[in-house]
């Protein structure tokens, strides 16, 4: 079961509140949602249950094809309520059908290497857990890191393959207490993992947060199911309270256990933490995109977009460069974002909220240009999807397809347009566009008039439901 919460906002610019770090390739050439997909053999292992929010579904299940993971359903939460409500709605999902096997429960955005080590601890973990145990994995710490909760493991009471009853959680510690903690050898890192029968949470659940279990078990019992999205229902799931799991079960059960692992581990909290899982040329420098840098040294240098970036004398300094955006910092206080990003809400920034590319069901699009009463948008169709038929109110459109076929519906008239064709859609005017092609398609749509907000769009007829949860919304 993997957890794919969060507002994107740590690793902001790249992450956004619609884009957050577990759908980026802040490693290699996946996404983290698709390495923690990828950690757990098939064999050992049911299709996974997705719990996310309603607005990175399509992202989600697109990343999650891109790589052949299994997934039984992605569960939309109406309303962010942390962990604890998230774990519990998929263990309420399982308890519904009659399921009670053992369910692991995963940060999307993780990184842990030694995946041999890893899945060595969840098979001690999982007698106990079949016994009744809530258990989690601590990762032993190689630092006294302040950026991270404990586990205090109660040793005394240790069981003979490794695993301890767990003592206490603590929140993230002052300096001379995280080195304190390390030298004990007591301490682990909090990895945010959990292994447990969803009966064993829900009568936690029950006991410690009674009115959050009763609204999500209801949520559940009245939910709605299409294909693999299944959307709990909204005021029922609304009433749980917003806590996790960590607060709201682990520091009050008495069934915790925690098993501590030998691994590398990093909750990817700030782009420091990048910075130091990322390869480094002779300089120190984690480089991506198109950077030049000259006497620059121990830094985080990433260019997402089409700039180049180049430096000059920069040392330990993270500079990060999107289309819209460009944060730059001392390595020591890049946790400090989060502050820049507070004061940009309050300003209503759209730069926090939306990534440059916007995914959507049929493919993706990313603005280009734009000024006043005009955007240029770069649309990309996959193979064999279709747009919603729509209309606009408030602007026209041109088309120019720059690659592949396009099979264009205005008013009444259906055509095919190849590359360097271009169609004229009016205002008010139904339209649809297509790939009929086995390439992607590839487009530049010119908008023109008074608003050209997202929102000005009035679907009529669409394949992936929107029509219908628009409606259900109004």
């Amino acid at each position: 079961m993997i957890l794919c919460g969060g507002a994107g906002t740590r690793l902001w610019p790249v992450s956004r509140q619609l884009f957050p770090k577990h759908l980026l390739p802040l490693m290699g050439d996946r996404s983290l949602l698709q390495q923690t997909a990828a950690r757990l053999p098939a064999k050992s292992f049911a299709p996974a249950l997705i719990v996310s929010g309603e607005e990175q579904r399509f992202f989600i299940k697109r990343q999650l094809e891109a790589v052949g993971a299994p997934v039984e359903a992605i569960l939309l939460e109406p309303v962010a309520r942390n962990t604890s409500a998230a774990a519990a709605l998929a263990a309420a999902w399982l308890n519904a059908s009659g399921r009670d096997e053992l369910m692991l429960v995963m940060p999307s955005d993780h990184v842990i290497g030694g995946g041999d080590a890893f899945m060595a601890a969840v098979a001690i973990g999982i007698p106990h857990a079949e016994k009744g145990a809530i258990v989690t994995f601590g990762a032993k710490p190689t630092e006294p890191n302040t950026q991270y909760g404990y586990i205090e493991a109660d040793t005394a009471g240790s069981f003979a393959d490794g695993a301890s009853p767990i003592a206490q959680f603590v929140e993230k510690p002052s300096p001379q207490k995280a080195a304190e903690y390390v030298e004990s050898g007591r301490f682990s890192w909090n990895s945010g993992i959990f292994l447990m029968k969803p009966s064993t949470l829900l009568d936690e659940m029950r006991e410690f947060l009674p009115a959050s279990h009763e609204a999500i078990v209801r949520a559940v019992k009245n939910a709605t199911v299409d294909g693999l999205f299944v959307r709990p229902e909204a005021e029922a799931f609304a009433a749980a309270e917003n806590i996790s799991i960590d607060h709201g079960v682990m520091e009050k059960t008495t069934r915790g256990v925690v098993v501590p692992v030998e691994m590398q581990w990093s909750d990817v909290g700030a782009w420091d933490a990048v910075w130091q899982l990322s390869p480094k040329d002779k300089d120190g420098n984690a480089v991506h995109g198109d950077v030049v840098a000259i006497d620059t040294r121990d830094s985080l240098l990433r260019s997402e977009g089409q700039a180049m970036l180049a430096t000059i004398g920069l040392d330990r300094m993270a500079v990060i460069a999107v289309r819209d955006a460009v944060f730059v910092a001392p390595m020591e206080r890049v946790a400090e974002v989060k502050d820049l990003v507070e004061k940009l809400k309050g300003q209503e920034r759209d730069c926090l909220l939306t990534p440059p590319k916007v995914a959507r069901p049929w493919g993706s699009y990313e603005t280009i240009g734009d000024g006043p009463r005009f955007q240029v948008k770069h649309i990309i169709v996959d193979p064999g999807e279709t747009l919603s038929l729509q209309l606009h109110f408030h602007r026209s459109e041109h088309w120019v397809v720059v690659r592949g076929s396009a099979q264009v519906t205005v008013g009444d008239e259906v055509s095919i347009l190849q590359e360097n064709q271009s169609t004229y859609i009016p205002a008010g005017t139904r339209h649809r566009l297509a790939n009929p092609g086995k390439v992607p398609l590839e487009l530049v749509e010119i908008q023109c008039g008074p608003y050209l907000g997202e929102d000005d769009i009035v679907r009529i007829d669409d394949q992936y439901g929107r029509v219908a949860q628009e409606k259900k919304k109004s």
